[in-house]
């Protein structure tokens, strides 16, 4: 045997693992994110009444988002950790050069425009703080005690405070909630959380007096009673009740829905997607649409619990239940049972920035998921 063939034989099967392992990717995560894009891009056609351009448009963001999910992926787990304070003190520069160089739309100043583009920074919040938030707490002592959670506390509010400002009530409270995830994960003590329940029941009539503007207020009143303004305030939440109502086991079909077709259904490629699946697929494609979700949120948990650290399970954690939190609100705002507050149905609503945020944390999570490959890798 020749020398050439004996070291073909022993550099083969080496190479041929160095070339499996080259791409860190979590396949069943992958396979149900694709399989959401395309139910996304499927209602979107119809919600957007068959306009093509609101379709490729998006079509281009998710190719964009899939880039970068990819991209962040192959980053181990420590880089995430180590470079979080940077990515979340950019988030608040951002989020501050929107107050002053913000594009406004429709009585709002919540987007940075890049000229060829909009974006909007509160987005990118979301994935940010959790992440800070858990990078600090990986290193305390669990459970956390009072100080470290003071700490988290001041690094949750600045950044709400700031959104809150722009104004978008919607987003700011589910930054709260991804930053409050990562508290609990960590393990806060009971008597924190009693704590803060009373402070957050007591604050409600200074955010109703003081925080609270106007047309948020009409929205909670609205919620109550919606018949009381039916061609105003109450005209989106009954528009979105009857296309749900109508649509039935089955659904009118696709591209056959009245509310959404004929313009009676405000915003129904963005905030209001859900009402016209619901009223062309009827509660069957609800279903089916809510078990795509329940799979993701599911396979993402399953990822926080077999991560090899601790910053991996905060992160991870928090990630998910934003995550399932972002489609519960959309979900409970169209059919009546939240107050309209602006946040868009994840992976399904029309809409760039949302979708490359998404897609950023869907790669952290795959960075989490194959940290153990990656260590066996270099061993």
């Amino acid at each position: 045997m020749h020398s050439s063939d004996f070291v073909r034989r022993i550099e083969s099967p080496d190479s041929e693992r160095r070339t499996g392992r080259s791409m860190h990717l979590d396949l069943p995560l992958l396979l149900i994110l694709l399989a959401l894009c395309a139910v996304g891009l499927f209602v979107l056609y119809s919600a957007s009444g068959q306009n093509l351009f609101y379709v490729k448009r998006q079509a281009l963001w998710m190719i964009v988002g899939f880039a970068i999910m990819i991209t962040v992926a192959q980053f181990p787990v420590r880089f995430w950790d180590r470079w979080s304070f940077l990515l979340y003190t950019l988030g608040l520069l951002l989020l501050l050069a929107v107050l002053f160089f913000g594009v406004g739309a429709k009585g709002a100043q919540r987007w940075l425009d890049l000229g060829f583009t909009r974006v909007q920074p509160s987005e990118f919040m979301k994935v940010a703080v959790p992440m800070m938030i858990s990078s600090y707490l990986a290193k305390q002592y669990s459970p956390p005690t009072l100080r470290p959670v003071l700490a988290v506390l001041f690094l949750i509010i600045t950044p709400v405070i700031i959104v809150v400002r722009q104004p978008d009530l919607g987003t700011a409270l589910l930054i709260f909630a991804s930053g409050f995830y990562v508290i609990y994960l960590a393990g806060l003590r009971k008597r924190y959380l009693l704590g803060a329940a009373l402070l957050a029941l007591a604050a409600i009539p200074t955010l109703w007096v003081f925080v609270m503007r106007d047309y948020q207020k009409q929205r909670i009143l609205t919620l109550l009673s919606p018949e009381d303004d039916k061609l105003g305030a109450g005209w989106n939440i009954i528009q979105s009740t009857t296309a749900i109502g109508s649509g039935g086991w089955n659904g009118k079909g696709w591209t056959l829905g009245t509310q959404s077709q004929l313009n009676f259904l405000p915003e129904s490629h963005t905030d209001f997607i859900i009402a016209v699946l619901a009223e062309e697929f009827g509660l069957i494609g609800v279903l089916m649409l809510s078990g795509l979700y329940a799979l993701l949120v599911g396979r993402c948990l399953l990822i926080a619990m077999h991560s090899q650290s601790q910053f991996g399970r905060l992160i991870a954690g928090s990630l998910s239940l934003t995550f399932m939190t972002y489609v519960f609100v959309n979900m409970s705002m169209v059919s009546g049972i939240l107050p309209v507050v602006g946040v868009p149905l994840p992976l399904i609503s029309y809409g760039g920035t949302a979708i490359v945020t998404l897609f950023l944390g869907f790669g952290v999570l795959m960075a989490i998921s194959t940290e153990p490959r990656r260590i066996r890798t270099d061993l």
